[in-house]
């Protein structure tokens, strides 16, 4: 389901041709969502519509399925109870129903019952001879990264059903599947309305990644910071703590902050960790004082082939 995002073209909205690879495709969203993410622009509600709307977009086309869906029908077979073998017998039907300008094809003449097949393709269904509790229905929303971890409350856009509070628990992840009593299909003849179970899709973070339980993030530092030690700054979903970093700690070491992860889902109480990745960022190499402290270092190596371990298998 598009939510907001039905009458606008994804590739258009993410910049990238009908023809973009998956990398092509995902390098995109990661680009805009580093520009547009809520934490980069606090307060700034157009900055959040749109990444809102590239989010949709990126939900769409990173989806082998509902690519090619949206491909061939185009935003309409995102509507709620949309069939799209349907929608193809509905198009095969409509071209035979104009070949001739001189006559109307009635339902006797074609192979399938036009009542069903309208009533399918738009969601409907037969009405039964007493009250009956509308049907189940089904659906699938995308929800923001740190939405998942924390849980709580958002306020999401259903097709057919319009604005929706959704409540999402802690630790939710893509798949987790949520039941509202009472949203499904109205009942027919007095009878109560079916409920609605929504599937979720959590978007990816520009920033941290997600391995169960537990996150992990890539964090740069300086090169004094690596060999000094430092106390730095360190985002997590609950807000920035501090984190020590040994003196002497190499490039691409990994850091643990216990506790800082994933709630775990049925164990009260319960988190993954953090695992943060030590990498390097070197200084400006325009600064023409670099070459001069590097030539300084080289003494440093003397004796030490930092390569040694790769010899030792190689061919």
């Amino acid at each position: 389901m598009l939510g907001p995002m039905d009458e606008k073209d994804p590739y258009a909205l993410l910049g990238v041709a009908r023809t973009a690879s998956d990398d092509e495709i995902r390098k995109a969203y990661r680009k805009l969502a580093r520009k547009y993410h809520p934490d980069v622009n606090p307060n700034d509600r157009k900055a959040e519509e749109r990444f809102k709307e590239i989010s949709l977009a990126y939900e769409v086309l990173a989806d082998k399925e509902k690519r090619a869906r949206y491909d061939e029908f185009g935003a309409q077979s995102f509507a709620q109870g949309f069939d799209p073998d349907q929608a193809r017998e509905y198009a095969r039907w409509s071209r035979g129903a104009s070949q001739s300008p001189f006559h109307t094809r009635s339902a006797s003449d074609v192979d399938i019952d036009i009542e069903d097949l309208l009533g399918g393709l738009f969601g409907g269904a037969r009405r039964p001879r007493g009250p009956a509790k509308g049907a189940d229905a089904e659906g699938e929303i995308a929800i923001d990264f740190l939405d998942a971890v924390r849980g709580g409350e958002v306020r999401v856009q259903v097709a057919g059903r319009g604005a929706l509070r959704v409540k999402i628990p802690p630790g939710a992840d893509t798949g987790t599947r949520i039941r509202l009593a009472g949203q499904g299909d109205e009942g027919v003849l007095g009878g109560s309305r079916g409920d609605l179970f929504l599937t979720l899709r959590v978007r990816p973070h520009p920033f941290f990644s997600r391995n169960g339980s537990d996150l992990s993030l890539d964090l740069p530092v300086t090169l004094p910071e690596l060999v000094l030690g430092a106390s730095i700054e360190v985002p997590t979903p609950d807000g920035t703590v501090t984190m020590r970093i040994p003196a002497g700690s190499a490039n691409g070491r990994s850091l643990r902050l216990r506790g800082k992860g994933v709630a775990k889902l049925g164990a009260a109480g319960e988190r993954g960790d953090l695992y943060v990745r030590l990498v390097a960022e070197l200084p400006d190499p325009a600064d023409p004082r670099l070459e001069a402290i590097m030539k300084e270092l080289e003494p440093l190596y003397e004796g030490r082939d930092v390569r040694a371990r790769l010899k030792k298998g190689a061919p």
